[in-house]
């Protein structure tokens, strides 16, 4: 079975009868015209005691662990801000309504070796431990010798991801090929082994230790035609670090890239270590998402432009809350004064009329006589009086 033979970035391949699944893949690219730096981290699962993972690069690359603290940081950059919305009337979660709470989201090494006259089918420019990691750096001239190559060192390759790094091979690209495992299992201190025996391998299972490449490149390029070769829908998440705003040339086969933050990062303006010593200057920060619901669509690697404008982005998380004033609903103040209002305004009228009632029935339907009208004066009036009794 070989259900992973492909992920974003490379091809992951599991030993013989065994299955692994990349959950995640996430990386951080840098770019500064001249040299290119991807940091990439792998959150795989399956049954599989070892893999091997093969990753194409335009030109030779030197390889070292990364930092998982990266992934980190450059998710607390990007992360939406949250900001706050007030409403006017109540909503559920609202008195007097239920409790409940109502959220809303509103919505970025050195350059290849000069060949010999004769140079073999496959070279290999270097091969070294980092950590759980078995890494080999290859050249290669003939397709089928590079498949030979990896299988004889342990790298087992099914045909069809053999046969999707021809067009790499034919590009005169160089390779970088992993065979990685999870450690043995380790002593729990009370002499047990967690069930297998001592010195037994793992499966492979979580987030991966990053591995970081560096080549040159005057272009910046992110390798996914391996990515075709998958059975199961892929989804890329990449943050692009280079001295201006980037987007991707096109889709490649896969939805339309979507921006989820996009802004320039200064090292020193915060604590964040790793993606300070990446970027090493100011840098742009771009964040992308992209799904490929189906792989067989993917029609080469991306590969990214300046834009347009240096223009900034980010996605904001509204915190909807009830208007209030000195702790108290403004719906609640605005309908209670409303009713006083209307109650003032009735218990006037009121009073009014019952006046009027009273003066009708003191001076007639008429009211009180004008000035000089005295004979209009009531005559139960006593002479120098000139009001209504009290």
């Amino acid at each position: 079975m070989w259900p992973a033979y492909a992920c974003g970035c490379g091809g992951l391949v599991p030993g013989r009868n065994t299955t692994v699944a990349v959950a995640r893949e996430t990386s951080v690219v840098r770019w500064d015209g001249h040299t290119e730096e991807i940091v990439m981290s792998l959150t795989v699962g399956g049954d599989a005691h070892e893999a091997a993972w093969i990753m194409p690069v335009p030109h030779r690359a030197t390889v070292r662990l990364g930092d998982r603290a990266l992934f980190d940081e450059v998710g607390e950059v990007t992360a939406p801000v949250h900001r706050t919305r007030h409403y006017f009337w109540p909503r559920t979660g609202d008195w007097p309504f239920d409790d409940r709470k109502i959220r809303y989201v509103d919505g970025a090494g050195a350059g290849a070796g000069v060949p010999s006259s004769a140079p073999p089918r496959v070279g290999v420019v270097g091969r070294e431990r980092l950590g759980p990691f078995d890494v080999a750096r290859l050249t290669a001239t003939d397709p089928d010798a590079l498949r030979d190559w990896l299988e004889k060192h342990g790298f087992q390759l099914p045909d069809r991801l053999a046969d999707g790094l021809k067009p790499y091979v034919r590009a005169k690209w160089e390779y970088v090929a992993v065979r990685l495992a999870p450690a043995a299992v380790a002593d729990r201190g009370d002499g047990a082994k967690d069930g297998a025996k001592d010195g037994a391998k793992d499966v492979l299972g979580g987030t991966l230790d990053p591995l970081r490449l560096t080549f040159e490149s005057n272009r910046l390029i992110y390798p996914m035609r391996l990515s075709r070769l998958a059975k199961t829908p892929q989804n890329l998440e990449l943050y692009v670090l280079a001295p201006h705003r980037m987007e991707p040339r096109g889709d490649i086969g896969g939805g339309a890239p979507r921006v989820t933050y996009a802004g320039w990062f200064t090292p020193g303006q915060a604590p964040l270590g790793d993606l300070a010593e990446l970027a090493g200057k100011r840098m742009f920060l771009t964040s992308f998402q992209q799904s490929f619901p189906r792989p067989e669509l993917i029609y080469g690697d991306h590969e990214f432009r300046r834009a347009e404008k240096d223009d900034t982005y980010q996605r904001v998380t509204y915190d909807h809350k009830l208007l209030t004033i000195g702790g108290v609903p403004a719906w609640l103040l605005t309908v209670g004064g409303g009713l006083l209002a209307v109650l003032a305004g009735a218990l006037t009228l009121l009073m009014a009329a019952r006046r009027r009632r009273r003066a009708d029935r003191f001076w007639g339907p008429g009211g009180p006589p004008g000035p000089g009208d005295s004979p209009g004066y009531p005559q139960h009036l006593s002479p120098g009086q000139d009001s209504l009794p009290s």
